[in-house]
């Protein structure tokens, strides 16, 4: 079994010892993992996050999983940004529901000037409900990531999506680098950076790899890290591959062991179950959270695909002795 130090993140990680730590037999990964989680976090409380699409479809980009690119007919109709007032009712009924982070995405390739002061009041009206705030609008140039800064933004949302060799499998329309800029425009801002990727596209246990690899060796990791099991969506090349071969997209074992090497190799991050969460079991969610995940999106959809109930997630807490992250303040909050 590889020795690690859960006391201190590093962030010269190799391929090789991130692939290593995959190939490990997985007991052994599974009980790093937990011990990696113990030394940062309440191993029996999770973070509630809730998302909401702020402008749905019509997105320029070609990535070949989305039901949003403009590219794909999936019988998805864009929509115009919604207005603020409604974003931050949601944002209330979120809360009150006991979401911790309010999230907001809008199927942009980039973000447009324009659109900011909408932004901004959506932005500071979900920040004075006592939510933390997060917003995925696509790229950002430098002095957008200052303006959302500014507006009260305290994370931005960027995925890698896979690691670099696999990357053009999936998406054409916008490189690696423009990713990890926007990820650098993002971290001098002073915002806090969620970014991570989406597993079960096609790509190998070494796409995975080099994906962790990526994130753990940022100049500093992520602050969440979204783990996505894939979704097929028909209309969507890789979703169509999926669907047409009739297989799972992933390997549930592997994507434990994917959860598991996310905490290990960025043990400070919050990992978090993702899209795809509403098509696993009940033991699969609670190996994912021995091994280390520590946060879900909840609220019943993400985006344009589905997520469990809250009450079914309730029960699985119940039933797994789990609480929601910091539970106590975000009831105080309701209650005002």
């Amino acid at each position: 079994m590889t020795q690690i130090n859960a006391a201190q993140p590093r962030h010269d990680w190799t391929l090789a010892q991130v692939e290593a730590l995959f190939d490990q037999p997985f007991m052994d990964l599974v009980f790093q993992a937990a011990n990696v989680h113990r030394a940062w976090f309440d191993p029996s409380e999770v973070q509630l996050s809730q998302l909401l699409s702020v402008k749905t479809g019509g997105c320029a980009e070609n990535c070949g999983y989305c039901s949003q690119s403009a590219h794909f007919k999936t019988g998805l109709k864009a929509e115009k940004l919604l207005d603020a007032d409604v974003v931050i009712a949601k944002a209330r009924e979120a809360r009150d529901g006991g979401a911790q982070r309010f999230c907001m995405g809008a199927a942009w390739r980039e973000l447009k000037d324009r659109d900011l002061p909408k932004l901004a009041a959506m932005i500071g009206g979900v920040k004075a409900l006592g939510l933390e705030t997060c917003a995925t609008l696509g790229m950002l140039t430098a002095d957008q990531a200052k303006q959302l800064k500014d507006a009260g933004l305290d994370y931005y949302n960027h995925n890698l999506d896979t690691g670099p060799e696999y990357y053009g499998d999936v998406v054409t329309t916008r490189t690696y680098q423009e990713r990890l800029d926007t990820l650098a425009y993002v971290r001098d801002a002073g915002m806090s950076t969620c970014c991570g990727g989406i597993v079960g596209m096609g790509e190998t246990r070494r796409d995975r790899a080099s994906l962790l690899h990526q994130l753990a060796t940022l100049p500093s990791h992520p602050d969440s890290l979204p783990i996505n099991g894939l979704v097929p969506v028909s209309g969507t090349p890789l979703g169509d591959k999926i669907l047409k071969d009739g297989e799972q997209a992933i390997d549930s074992i592997e994507f434990v062991r994917t959860i598991a090497v996310a905490r290990i190799v960025c043990p400070k991050s919050m990992v978090r179950l993702s899209a795809g969460r509403d098509d696993m079991s009940r033991e699969l969610q609670a190996l994912c959270f021995l091994a280390g995940a520590n946060s879900i999106f909840v609220g019943g959809k993400l985006l344009t695909t589905p997520l469990p109930g809250m009450d079914e997630d309730s029960r699985l807490f119940a039933d797994l002795n789990l609480r929601p992250m910091g539970s106590r303040q975000a009831a105080a909050v309701a209650a005002e």
